[in-house]
């Protein structure tokens, strides 16, 4: 499988939105969703390899829910934004946690080539509602690192589309990455990051599964 969008318009990131990876971060909860943005060149399939960014050495796992736009939106209300969502699929966030921490801004860790992985699937939202309730997880190597609901996101779907059309405008295979749950690498101690050969693994029940291995070329 390519990577679910091949050459999306946007991919637009939510850091912080899980209320157990904001207190593991040693954060509060956000009064607004804090956003960031990737580049196509990030993109994986769901089987592709992930390439490990040069230079670092402190990569680490996000298992998110993915969010794909259906239909053209600017400055949404709610029923638009829910009408606006085409449905969902599976990402991993993977991030350079020493080039993020860089500088205030974000972006420099978040988007090396080939690090991303989007799909299998879209599952559209007759079958999961805008809202969905379901089971994330994480694996590293057959070791599971995240577990949560995607309910448990602080600002859901339909906010984030209210939210990021006031900013721009939202136009159908749009990408927004929701957010990571507890039990990333950078929070745990001690760290736990990323290595060659590692089998990085991610699941939603009914939207499918992603399997990268991580390589260094």
């Amino acid at each position: 499988f390519a990577p679910l969008l091949p050459a999306p318009g946007k991919i637009i990131c939510v850091g912080l939105n899980y209320r157990d990876h904001i207190l593991e971060m040693g954060r509060e909860l956000p009064e607004y969703p804090t956003l960031f943005a990737k580049f196509s060149d990030s993109l994986v399939g769901a089987n592709d390899d992930i390439v490990l960014p040069h230079g670092s050495d402190r990569v680490d796992w996000e298992g998110e829910l993915a969010l794909v736009v259906g239909s053209t939106v600017r400055h949404a209300d709610e029923a638009s934004a829910r009408a606006a969502i085409a449905g969902f699929s599976v990402s991993n966030d993977v991030s350079a946690r020493d080039f993020q921490r860089r500088t205030p801004e974000w972006l420099q860790g978040k988007t090396f080539d080939r690090t991303t992985p989007l799909g299998p699937y879209l599952v559209t939202v007759d079958e999961t509602g805008p809202e969905p309730d379901l089971d994330i997880t994480c694996a590293v190597d057959g070791n599971t690192k995240q577990h949560s609901r995607t309910s448990e996101l602080v600002f859901g779907p339909t906010d984030l589309i209210r939210y990021i059309s006031t900013i721009t405008t939202l136009r159908p295979g749009d990408v927004v990455l929701t957010g990571t749950p507890g039990g990333v690498g950078d929070g745990r101690d001690p760290k736990e990051y990323l290595t060659p050969g590692a089998l990085l693994e991610t699941s939603i029940n009914t939207l499918g599964a992603t399997s990268n291995r991580c390589v260094v070329q």
